[in-house]
């Protein structure tokens, strides 16, 4: 019997589980492991954010849906990983596989008498919180997602700093608060400025500062108090409709046009202020600090701000059976783990679609893998800059959504050709410089008034070899802005709420 251990469970990890499950069947153990007992709809923490949804509609409880499909599931951490295993400690034999609940027993090797591959977990449920377990693994999928890294701007975060966040349920529902306290105010005659954006010169996921930058302008319309209020979104962005993805052109009506001059409409249409090149480098109660591309120092006063903060890799280290510090061999220095990706340092301009991993295999140890935003991107899709002082203004690569989910599926599959036929490579791949993306940015919530911006692009990452005049096909780019955008969004919360349930039928809904 082999142990799939999969660490965590958002789009990428929740999908990598599902679909293993169903191929291996039960006669191979799949164990989940997340710090979280809840599942996340991530996008919808947008609605949150501004009191048109609760958490109770962008979570579910992740240990019954387990339950049911036999997958084992275990509240905890990664904190440690032995990918050549331990033959002090001693992790079980991958033949005779120990309960997941169980602790390993000292000195216990594999059947050959060889360490067996393990990686400690620090438990976060209240019953077992701090307490270290190590799970032996025979195949290991890394899916941990990205720590929320509000420390590397001094002010940023609502926890230790005075801006909001929609990162979270928690701090959704605490910016709804903030926000319904801010129209209060502009109702009773006061004069406001909201600021939302990025909080970081490296910054990725500007699609979801957005989102909730039209959804807070959205809200303060409704409300009848948009001219009391200034919105400017602050991104680090070289221009409107990078998204970190380089921008994008499309062609419609015979006509093209570009992500760019597509954006800057809809700034111009709701009345938003953009300051774009920006690098936010410290925030106080009320006044944000950030530098700009040509040099500038500025200073923001605010009185509502909402700024997404930078992602790193987890915090985890890995060692070899001797006890050696291999953590720079298997994790980028970003802290996202390696996979098939060329990481050579060579010049932006002489990157390639081909340098784009396919497989999400760690090209060290073959039986680890890691997807979603857990694997260590080669570089940027969209052009790095930096400050005349040095300071990075460098979006950084998407990866959620549609390819997070392709991902969890293709690795699954691979995994289980490898355990059910013998299979000693993958079989599948997914290169995000070969796939198709779709993502609809909501810009207001409202079965009648909402709008949506749509946006597919292919592929994600530009390949100039084979589309040398816009980087994609623009048979299959595109993007529009409107009410059925908003009904499309709200149709993909229910089926994606869906589908992660595992209601009947769940694998005819796309990732």
């Amino acid at each position: 019997m082999a142990r799939v251990v999969v660490l965590g469970a958002g789009v990428s990890g929740h999908t990598a589980a599902l679909y293993l499950k169903k191929r291996l069947g039960k006669r191979h153990e799949v164990v989940v492991v997340s710090p979280n007992s809840n599942y996340n709809w991530i996008p919808s923490n947008i609605w949150v954010g501004v009191g048109k949804m609760t958490t109770a509609d962008v979570v579910f409880p992740l240990a019954p849906i387990y339950r049911k499909r036999g997958i084992t599931f275990i509240q905890a951490k990664a904190t440690t990983l032995w990918p050549e295993g331990d033959a002090d400690a001693g992790v079980g034999s991958a033949k005779k596989t120990q309960s997941a609940g169980a602790k390993a027993s000292k000195g216990v090797t594999g059947e050959l008498g060889l360490p067996v591959p393990a990686v400690d977990v620090e438990h976060t449920s209240a019953e077992r919180a701090g307490e270290v377990e190590r799970l032996r693994y025979d195949y290991l999928v890394n899916a941990t997602g990205p720590m929320l890294n509000f420390g590397a701007t001094p002010g940023l975060g609502p926890d230790n700093g005075f801006t909001a966040s929609v990162c979270t349920p928690a701090h959704a529902t605490a910016a709804s608060a903030e926000l319904k306290e801010l129209i209060a105010q502009l109702e009773a005659g006061e004069t406001k400025r909201v600021v939302i954006g990025v909080g970081h010169g490296t910054c990725t996921c500007e699609g979801a500062a957005f989102e909730y930058a039209f959804n807070v302008e959205h809200q303060l319309r409704e409300a009848g108090v948009r001219e009391r209020a200034e919105v400017i979104y602050l991104t680090n962005e070289n221009e409107l409709g990078d998204f970190g993805v380089g921008g994008m052109q499309f062609e419609q009506n015979g006509f093209r046009t570009t992500s760019q001059l597509w954006t800057e409409s809809l700034f111009r249409e709701r009345g938003v202020k953009a300051i774009t090149g920006a690098a936010v480098t410290t925030v106080e109660k009320g006044v944000i600090h950030y530098d700009q591309l040509d040099g500038t120092h500025n200073d923001l006063e605010y009185d509502f701000a909402m700024l997404l903060p930078p992602f790193k890799g987890a915090a985890w280290t890995a060692y070899s059976a001797k006890g050696e510090d291999i953590t720079s061999t298997v994790f980028a220095p970003s802290g996202f783990l390696k996979v098939d990706a060329d990481y050579t340092g060579r010049p932006f301009e002489e990157w390639t679609a081909k340098d784009w991993p396919r497989t999400y295999q760690n090209p060290t140890y073959g039986n680890v893998f890691a997807v979603g935003i857990a694997f260590a991107p080669p570089h940027q899709i969209s052009r790095p800059r930096a400050t005349p002082d040095g300071l990075a203004v460098a979006p950084s690569p998407p990866r959620t959504g549609m390819p997070s989910g392709t991902m969890g599926k293709v690795v699954a599959h691979s995994i289980a050709d490898m355990i059910l036929k013998g299979a000693t490579a993958p079989t599948h791949s997914a290169s995000m410089a070969e796939m198709a993306a779709a993502c609809v940015a909501s810009a207001g919530h409202g079965i009648r008034t909402g709008t949506a911006a749509a946006m597919t692009m292919s592929p994600v990452v530009p390949d100039w070899e084979r589309y040398p005049e816009t980087g994609r096909n623009l048979k299959e780019t595109f993007g529009e802005i409107g009410l059925a955008g908003h009904w499309v969004k709200r149709m993909l919360h229910t089926l994606f709420m869906y589908k992660a349930k595992v209601k009947p039928g769940w694998r005819m809904i796309p990732e």
